[in-house]
């Protein structure tokens, strides 16, 4: 298991994870900072140039994962992880990873007013020798009261939040302990095994009366998706859209989707690639649409857009998908892709 403290700075993680270590048996202090230390070493500065935070590197987001499961192969746990992570999409990328190596999360938020949080920075206990650096923290530290401001929604909502205003670290722990002893913050995420081998995947194009295509948002992984999954062994690939259509948003398709685009997807480490499907679901009258409900495990929200829309929502290869898809059911032509390209 891992106890995940999230929250800004002022708000009392590494305290009160110091404090959790005494209450809760067998539990070690994982603190994925070190990750971004040790990738400054190691990559080029150029590449560190391109981001505005170690956050933003694969790297340290499947590091963060890969290195979880091997401490856990030498401690019993849980990891008590105090680490800020403000994006959510990164929280579905590292959550969704772990909960595929089955190792459980409990999403702790340790909240206090700006006004608190601004008083605690300012009053930071400095670090002998080094005022430039000291500065330079509690610069970082106002500038993450933004983000963390526009993240409070779903940072709440995702969350078991403790108000550190009025609390000792130690009583910060005790109260983050009880949660976890009471199961509250766990985050119960669709456990997807990784892949280990090609896979071959069907999506389904589901529409409005106005044409705008319906995406949905899961919640293990990070980008806006089509409605569709991985085609298991022996299951026909139509059946299987038609299925995690079902499964998926509670929807019956009443005949088996025409395909659109056939997509082969070169394996880029990690991932292993294999062939992506999209088929066209047909148009969903207002009253099915009023039917849909969604699996909180694994989707979190759904919505119809237009092309242009899904340009900010969609991955660059999801994005092509789709933009090939539309063009395959205008000329009422299916298209065969490689890696995104037509050929043939």
């Amino acid at each position: 298991m891992i106890v995940w403290l999230n929250g800004t700075f002022g708000a009392g993680k590494t305290t009160a994870a110091h404090e959790l270590l005494d209450l809760l048996p067998g539990s070690t202090l994982y603190d994925p900072e070190l990750l971004g230390s040790g990738l400054r070493l190691m990559l080029p500065a150029k590449r560190f140039e391109q981001v505005d935070d170690y956050q933003d590197l694969p790297s340290w987001r499947r590091l963060v994962v890969d290195t979880a499961a091997a401490l856990l192969t030498e401690v019993p746990g849980p990891l008590v992880t105090p680490m800020t992570l403000l994006r959510q999409e990164y929280r579905d990328e590292i959550f969704g990873a772990l909960a595929a190596r089955r190792i459980p999360v409990v999403h702790v938020l340790l909240h206090a007013e700006e006004t608190i949080l601004r008083e605690r920075i300012a009053h930071r206990e400095e670090i002998a020798d080094a005022p430039e650096g000291n500065a330079a923290v509690r610069r970082r530290g106002l500038a993450h009261l933004g983000p963390y401001a526009q993240a409070l929604n779903w940072l709440k909502n995702d969350a078991h939040v403790v108000d550190t205003t009025a609390l000792t670290p130690r009583q910060t722990a005790e109260r983050v302990a009880e949660a976890v002893r009471t199961g509250a913050g766990a985050c119960g995420i669709v456990q997807t095994p990784e892949p280990t081998a090609e896979t071959l995947a069907a999506g389904v194009l589901l529409f409005d009366d106005q044409d705008r295509v319906l995406l949905v948002d899961p919640t293990y992984k990070p980008g806006w998706e089509f409605p569709g999954g991985i085609v298991e062994p022996g299951e026909a690939p139509a059946r299987a859209g038609i299925r995690e259509v079902a499964e998926e948003l509670g929807i019956q398709l009443p005949c088996a989707p025409r395909l659109l685009v056939l997509d082969w997807e070169a394996p880029k480490p990690p991932g292993f690639g294999g062939l992506r499907l999209l088929f066209d679901g047909g148009t969903l009258t207002d009253d099915r649409i009023q039917e849909l409900r969604l699996p909180g495990a694994e989707l979190r929200d759904w919505r119809f857009v237009t092309e242009s829309e899904a340009e900010s929502m969609l991955p660059p290869v999801r994005l092509n998908r789709l933009r090939w898809a539309l063009r395959a059911r205008e000329r009422g032509c299916p298209l065969h892709l490689e890696a995104g390209v037509p050929v043939g």
